[in-house]
Protein backbone atom coordinates (compact mmCIF):
# COMPACT_ATOMS: atom_id res chain seq x y z
CA UNK A 1 0.00 0.00 0.00
CA UNK A 2 2.94 2.22 1.13
CA UNK A 3 4.58 1.30 -2.26
CA UNK A 4 1.09 2.37 -4.21
CA UNK A 5 1.18 5.72 -2.42
CA UNK A 6 4.25 6.69 -3.47
CA UNK A 7 4.15 5.60 -6.66
CA UNK A 8 0.62 7.88 -7.17
CA UNK A 9 2.52 11.01 -5.44
CA UNK A 10 5.27 10.70 -8.02
CA UNK A 11 3.01 10.51 -10.92
CA UNK A 12 1.10 13.44 -9.62
CA UNK A 13 4.21 15.22 -9.11
CA UNK A 14 5.40 14.33 -12.80
CA UNK A 15 2.36 15.30 -14.12
CA UNK A 16 2.48 19.02 -12.83
CA UNK A 17 5.92 18.65 -13.65
CA UNK A 18 4.76 17.90 -17.53
CA UNK A 19 2.13 21.29 -17.20
CA UNK A 20 4.85 23.31 -15.85
CA UNK A 21 7.23 22.70 -18.70
CA UNK A 22 3.88 22.78 -21.24
CA UNK A 23 2.37 25.63 -20.01
CA UNK A 24 4.75 28.79 -21.54
CA UNK A 25 4.59 27.25 -24.83
CA UNK A 26 0.94 27.39 -24.95
CA UNK A 27 0.83 31.23 -23.60
CA UNK A 28 -0.08 33.80 -25.89
CA UNK A 29 1.93 35.82 -28.08
CA UNK A 30 2.35 40.05 -28.20
CA UNK A 31 2.34 41.54 -31.45
CA UNK A 32 1.77 45.31 -32.05
CA UNK A 33 0.14 48.01 -34.46
CA UNK A 34 1.25 51.46 -35.23
CA UNK A 35 -2.50 53.08 -35.64
CA UNK A 36 -3.98 56.46 -36.54
CA UNK A 37 -7.34 57.77 -35.18
CA UNK A 38 -9.09 60.68 -36.61
CA UNK A 39 -12.36 62.43 -36.11
CA UNK A 40 -14.30 64.19 -38.70
CA UNK A 41 -12.37 66.93 -38.89
CA UNK A 42 -9.21 64.69 -40.04
CA UNK A 43 -7.70 65.85 -36.57
CA UNK A 44 -5.77 63.05 -34.68
CA UNK A 45 -7.98 61.68 -31.39
CA UNK A 46 -6.38 61.42 -27.76
CA UNK A 47 -6.09 59.99 -24.77
CA UNK A 48 -7.63 56.60 -26.16
CA UNK A 49 -7.04 53.12 -24.23
CA UNK A 50 -7.77 49.12 -25.11
CA UNK A 51 -11.35 49.15 -25.01
CA UNK A 52 -11.37 51.88 -27.95
CA UNK A 53 -9.98 49.58 -30.39
CA UNK A 54 -10.66 46.24 -32.08
CA UNK A 55 -8.31 44.17 -33.35
CA UNK A 56 -8.90 40.99 -35.86
CA UNK A 57 -6.83 38.50 -37.35
CA UNK A 58 -8.29 36.60 -40.32
CA UNK A 59 -11.75 37.98 -38.89
CA UNK A 60 -10.42 36.54 -35.30
CA UNK A 61 -11.04 38.55 -32.42
CA UNK A 62 -7.65 39.07 -30.46
CA UNK A 63 -7.51 40.76 -26.77
CA UNK A 64 -6.07 44.28 -26.86
CA UNK A 65 -3.52 44.49 -23.88
CA UNK A 66 -2.16 48.27 -23.83
CA UNK A 67 -2.74 51.24 -25.66
CA UNK A 68 0.26 54.22 -26.01
CA UNK A 69 1.26 56.68 -27.50
CA UNK A 70 3.84 55.91 -30.10
CA UNK A 71 7.28 57.49 -29.18
CA UNK A 72 9.77 55.08 -31.04
CA UNK A 73 11.31 57.11 -33.97
CA UNK A 74 10.47 56.58 -37.74
CA UNK A 75 12.76 56.35 -40.80
CA UNK A 76 10.53 58.23 -43.42
CA UNK A 77 11.17 58.24 -46.75
CA UNK A 78 9.54 61.13 -48.65
CA UNK A 79 9.18 60.44 -52.13
CA UNK A 80 8.75 63.74 -54.21
CA UNK A 81 7.72 63.69 -57.96
CA UNK A 82 9.88 65.95 -60.22
CA UNK A 83 9.45 64.74 -63.21
CA UNK A 84 8.11 67.27 -66.66
CA UNK A 85 4.29 67.11 -65.31
CA UNK A 86 5.18 68.54 -61.98
CA UNK A 87 6.34 72.27 -63.70
CA UNK A 88 3.48 74.28 -62.78
CA UNK A 89 3.30 73.08 -59.54
CA UNK A 90 6.97 72.97 -58.09
CA UNK A 91 7.12 75.90 -56.16
CA UNK A 92 4.10 74.25 -54.38
CA UNK A 93 5.85 70.87 -54.03
CA UNK A 94 8.67 72.31 -52.48
CA UNK A 95 6.77 74.41 -49.70
CA UNK A 96 4.73 71.12 -48.86
CA UNK A 97 8.07 69.12 -48.72
CA UNK A 98 8.97 71.74 -46.60
CA UNK A 99 5.46 71.80 -44.48
CA UNK A 100 6.02 68.12 -44.02
CA UNK A 101 9.88 68.12 -43.05
CA UNK A 102 9.16 70.95 -40.08
CA UNK A 103 6.24 68.37 -39.00
CA UNK A 104 8.26 65.57 -38.76
CA UNK A 105 11.48 67.08 -36.98
CA UNK A 106 12.31 69.18 -34.64
CA UNK A 107 11.23 70.21 -31.39
CA UNK A 108 12.57 67.03 -29.69
CA UNK A 109 11.79 64.85 -32.42
CA UNK A 110 14.01 61.92 -33.42
CA UNK A 111 12.52 61.10 -36.54
CA UNK A 112 14.54 60.60 -40.01
CA UNK A 113 13.81 61.41 -42.82
CA UNK A 114 15.08 61.54 -46.74
CA UNK A 115 14.62 63.27 -49.53
CA UNK A 116 14.34 61.24 -52.81
CA UNK A 117 13.38 62.92 -55.97
CA UNK A 118 11.38 60.24 -58.46
CA UNK A 119 12.21 62.02 -61.65
CA UNK A 120 14.29 59.88 -64.68
CA UNK A 121 15.87 57.15 -61.46
CA UNK A 122 15.27 57.64 -58.09
CA UNK A 123 17.46 60.12 -56.91
CA UNK A 124 18.46 60.98 -53.18
CA UNK A 125 18.60 64.65 -52.26
CA UNK A 126 19.33 64.03 -48.67
CA UNK A 127 19.82 60.53 -47.20
CA UNK A 128 17.82 59.54 -43.64
CA UNK A 129 18.70 62.75 -41.14
CA UNK A 130 17.01 64.33 -38.33
CA UNK A 131 18.66 67.81 -38.76
CA UNK A 132 15.68 69.71 -40.05
CA UNK A 133 18.04 72.27 -41.63
CA UNK A 134 19.97 70.12 -43.97
CA UNK A 135 16.80 68.43 -44.83
CA UNK A 136 15.26 72.00 -45.66
CA UNK A 137 18.52 72.62 -47.50
CA UNK A 138 17.94 69.62 -49.12
CA UNK A 139 14.22 69.89 -50.55
CA UNK A 140 15.17 73.63 -52.05
CA UNK A 141 17.12 71.90 -54.21
CA UNK A 142 14.53 70.21 -55.68
CA UNK A 143 13.55 71.24 -59.41
CA UNK A 144 11.67 69.87 -62.37
CA UNK A 145 13.65 67.61 -64.88
CA UNK A 146 12.07 68.70 -68.47
CA UNK A 147 11.42 66.02 -70.46
CA UNK A 148 11.43 63.30 -67.96
CA UNK A 149 8.86 60.78 -66.70
CA UNK A 150 8.21 59.41 -63.47
CA UNK A 151 9.52 56.44 -61.54
CA UNK A 152 7.41 56.52 -58.58
CA UNK A 153 7.33 52.87 -57.94
CA UNK A 154 10.37 51.96 -58.96
CA UNK A 155 11.67 54.54 -55.91
CA UNK A 156 9.34 52.91 -53.43
CA UNK A 157 10.85 49.33 -54.02
CA UNK A 158 14.17 50.65 -53.94
CA UNK A 159 13.27 52.70 -50.74
CA UNK A 160 11.80 49.18 -49.32
CA UNK A 161 15.14 47.42 -49.87
CA UNK A 162 16.70 50.07 -48.37
CA UNK A 163 14.61 49.71 -45.61
CA UNK A 164 15.14 45.98 -44.72
CA UNK A 165 19.38 46.66 -45.29
CA UNK A 166 19.14 49.66 -42.65
CA UNK A 167 16.56 47.28 -40.37
CA UNK A 168 14.04 50.41 -39.80
CA UNK A 169 12.05 49.14 -37.36
CA UNK A 170 9.36 51.58 -37.96
CA UNK A 171 9.23 52.64 -41.11
CA UNK A 172 6.83 54.97 -43.14
CA UNK A 173 6.77 55.90 -47.02
CA UNK A 174 5.50 59.06 -48.10
CA UNK A 175 4.58 59.99 -51.43
CA UNK A 176 4.02 63.70 -53.48
CA UNK A 177 3.24 62.49 -56.65
CA UNK A 178 1.42 64.11 -59.91
CA UNK A 179 -0.46 62.39 -62.91
CA UNK A 180 2.52 62.44 -65.63
CA UNK A 181 3.44 59.26 -66.99
CA UNK A 182 4.95 56.61 -64.70
CA UNK A 183 8.11 54.96 -66.27
CA UNK A 184 8.66 51.87 -63.87
CA UNK A 185 8.13 48.53 -64.98
CA UNK A 186 7.21 47.20 -61.74
CA UNK A 187 3.75 45.18 -60.54
CA UNK A 188 1.53 46.51 -57.84
CA UNK A 189 1.53 43.32 -56.01
CA UNK A 190 5.19 43.34 -56.14
CA UNK A 191 5.32 46.88 -54.35
CA UNK A 192 2.56 45.58 -51.83
CA UNK A 193 4.21 42.87 -50.79
CA UNK A 194 7.19 44.49 -50.24
CA UNK A 195 6.04 47.11 -47.97
CA UNK A 196 4.64 44.26 -46.13
CA UNK A 197 7.58 42.36 -45.93
CA UNK A 198 9.52 45.54 -44.01
CA UNK A 199 6.27 46.68 -42.16
CA UNK A 200 5.90 49.98 -43.61
CA UNK A 201 2.90 52.13 -44.50
CA UNK A 202 2.50 53.77 -47.75
CA UNK A 203 0.91 57.46 -47.86
CA UNK A 204 0.49 59.59 -51.01
CA UNK A 205 -0.88 62.98 -51.89
CA UNK A 206 -1.11 63.44 -55.45
CA UNK A 207 -1.77 66.83 -57.22
CA UNK A 208 -4.22 66.84 -59.82
CA UNK A 209 -7.12 64.90 -61.13
CA UNK A 210 -6.61 60.93 -60.03
CA UNK A 211 -4.70 59.01 -62.06
CA UNK A 212 -6.16 58.53 -65.79
CA UNK A 213 -3.72 56.20 -67.41
CA UNK A 214 -5.68 52.76 -67.16
CA UNK A 215 -4.66 51.52 -70.66
CA UNK A 216 -0.70 51.29 -70.25
CA UNK A 217 0.60 48.46 -67.91
CA UNK A 218 2.52 51.18 -66.30
CA UNK A 219 -0.32 53.46 -65.40
CA UNK A 220 -2.46 50.33 -64.22
CA UNK A 221 -0.10 49.60 -61.86
CA UNK A 222 0.49 52.93 -60.40
CA UNK A 223 -2.94 53.03 -60.16
CA UNK A 224 -3.30 49.86 -58.28
CA UNK A 225 -0.16 50.87 -56.29
CA UNK A 226 -1.55 54.14 -55.05
CA UNK A 227 -5.10 52.42 -53.96
CA UNK A 228 -4.52 48.78 -52.60
CA UNK A 229 -0.75 49.80 -51.43
CA UNK A 230 -2.26 52.76 -48.75
CA UNK A 231 -5.08 50.70 -47.94
CA UNK A 232 -3.26 47.64 -47.11
CA UNK A 233 -0.45 49.27 -45.30
CA UNK A 234 -2.23 51.56 -43.13
CA UNK A 235 -1.78 54.31 -45.20
CA UNK A 236 -3.58 57.52 -46.60
CA UNK A 237 -4.36 58.53 -50.15
CA UNK A 238 -5.29 62.19 -50.87
CA UNK A 239 -5.52 63.86 -53.61
CA UNK A 240 -5.94 67.45 -54.33
CA UNK A 241 -6.84 69.68 -57.06
CA UNK A 242 -4.79 72.96 -57.14
CA UNK A 243 -1.32 72.47 -56.11
CA UNK A 244 -1.79 75.69 -53.37
CA UNK A 245 -3.82 72.47 -51.27
CA UNK A 246 -0.66 70.76 -51.13
CA UNK A 247 1.52 72.28 -47.94
CA UNK A 248 -2.15 72.08 -45.73
CA UNK A 249 -2.53 68.51 -46.61
CA UNK A 250 1.14 67.66 -46.02
CA UNK A 251 0.56 69.16 -42.08
CA UNK A 252 -2.10 66.90 -42.05
CA UNK A 253 -0.01 64.05 -42.93
CA UNK A 254 2.67 64.99 -40.71
CA UNK A 255 0.43 65.48 -37.70
CA UNK A 256 -1.23 62.28 -38.07
CA UNK A 257 2.43 60.14 -38.27
CA UNK A 258 3.37 62.25 -35.45
CA UNK A 259 0.27 61.05 -32.92
CA UNK A 260 -0.28 57.47 -33.41
CA UNK A 261 -0.76 54.92 -30.99
CA UNK A 262 0.71 51.62 -29.89
CA UNK A 263 -1.61 49.03 -29.53
CA UNK A 264 0.08 45.71 -28.34
CA UNK A 265 -2.47 42.23 -28.58
CA UNK A 266 -2.70 39.02 -27.81
CA UNK A 267 -2.26 36.16 -30.84
CA UNK A 268 -2.19 32.45 -29.94
CA UNK A 269 0.51 30.76 -30.84
CA UNK A 270 -0.16 28.84 -33.87
CA UNK A 271 2.38 27.43 -36.92
CA UNK A 272 0.15 29.35 -39.38
CA UNK A 273 0.50 33.03 -39.11
CA UNK A 274 -2.40 35.19 -40.03
CA UNK A 275 -2.79 36.40 -43.49
CA UNK A 276 -4.86 39.75 -42.76
CA UNK A 277 -4.44 41.76 -39.65
CA UNK A 278 -7.39 44.42 -39.33
CA UNK A 279 -7.87 47.42 -36.50
CA UNK A 280 -11.35 48.89 -36.08
CA UNK A 281 -12.42 51.78 -33.65
CA UNK A 282 -15.61 51.24 -31.03
CA UNK A 283 -16.49 54.46 -31.91
CA UNK A 284 -17.75 54.68 -36.01
CA UNK A 285 -17.26 58.24 -36.02
CA UNK A 286 -13.45 57.58 -36.19
CA UNK A 287 -11.60 56.42 -38.60
CA UNK A 288 -9.02 54.12 -37.89
CA UNK A 289 -5.60 52.87 -39.67
CA UNK A 290 -3.29 50.81 -38.60
CA UNK A 291 0.11 49.01 -39.40
CA UNK A 292 1.24 45.69 -38.18
CA UNK A 293 4.81 46.52 -36.87
CA UNK A 294 6.76 43.93 -38.82
CA UNK A 295 7.78 40.07 -38.04
CA UNK A 296 10.84 38.74 -39.49
CA UNK A 297 10.27 36.50 -42.48
CA UNK A 298 7.02 36.88 -42.42
CA UNK A 299 4.46 39.51 -45.00
CA UNK A 300 0.68 39.99 -44.10
CA UNK A 301 -2.19 42.36 -45.48
CA UNK A 302 -3.44 44.93 -42.83
CA UNK A 303 -5.78 47.62 -42.38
Amino acid sequence: MTNRRLAAAAAVIFSVGLLWTVAPSAQALQRSIYASVLNKEGAPVPELGPSDFVVREDNLAREVLRVEPATAPMQIALLVDNSARSNNNIRDIREATNEFIKGVTGNGLKNQVAVIAVAERPTVMVDYATDQAKLLSGAGRLFTQTSSGAYLLDGIFETTQGFKKREASRPVVVAISTNGPELSTRYHDQIITALHGVGASFHVVMVGAPPTDVISSEGRERALTLSQGTEETGGRYDNVLAASALSDRLKQVANELTHQYLVTYARPQTLIPPEHVVITGRNPNFVVRGTPVAEKGQSRGSR
